[in-house]
């Protein structure tokens, strides 16, 4: 009689430096609370996929850049009945986020917030001092701007 031998467990190893060599994920979301919670969650989870594991400092850096971003689409760039669309591309070891939203005329704006400002006006401080590169273009087709941000993983 022959008997199999037990089978050796698997271990999935994820690399600490990912290199990417090139992935992408766009998604339209609603202009609300919500949708931009489901645009950080989802980037989260496709960041964990592309090899920036869930609890590292970029995988967190970059997913506060996501809820950042999506959070002033939907506070500054809502048009009603509009969606914004997110875009998170990675190629080497640069992460580049995109949001666009469809209001042109509310262009971001890096200001120090006001001592009684107690609520708001960091967000794209936050994004200026975790990115290594932000910026903004307006559409060309049609009414609206993207916000940008990029991220070498391997920096943090």
């Amino acid at each position: 009689m022959t008997s199999n031998p037990s089978p050796l467990p698997v271990r999935i190893l994820r690399p600490t430096q990912p290199h990417f060599t090139w992935h992408h994920f766009t998604m339209l979301f609603s202009s609300t609370p919500r949708g931009a919670r489901l645009a950080r969650y989802l980037a989260g989870e496709r960041l964990d996929t592309w090899g920036v594991p869930y609890g590292s400092d970029a995988h967190d850096a970059l997913t506060l850049i996501v809820a950042e971003l999506s959070a002033n689409a939907v506070s500054h760039g809502l048009v009603p009945g509009r969606d914004f669309r997110l875009r998170v591309s990675a190629e080497g070891v640069t992460v580049r986020v995109e949001v666009t939203d469809t209001r042109g005329e509310r262009l971001p704006a890096f200001t120090e917030p006001s001592a009684d400002d107690q609520e708001g006006g960091r967000g794209l401080l936050l994004v200026a001092a975790l990115a290594d590169n932000w910026g903004w273009f307006a559409r060309t087709n049609s009414p609206g701007k993207t916000v940008w941000a990029s991220l070498d993983v391997r920096r943090l």
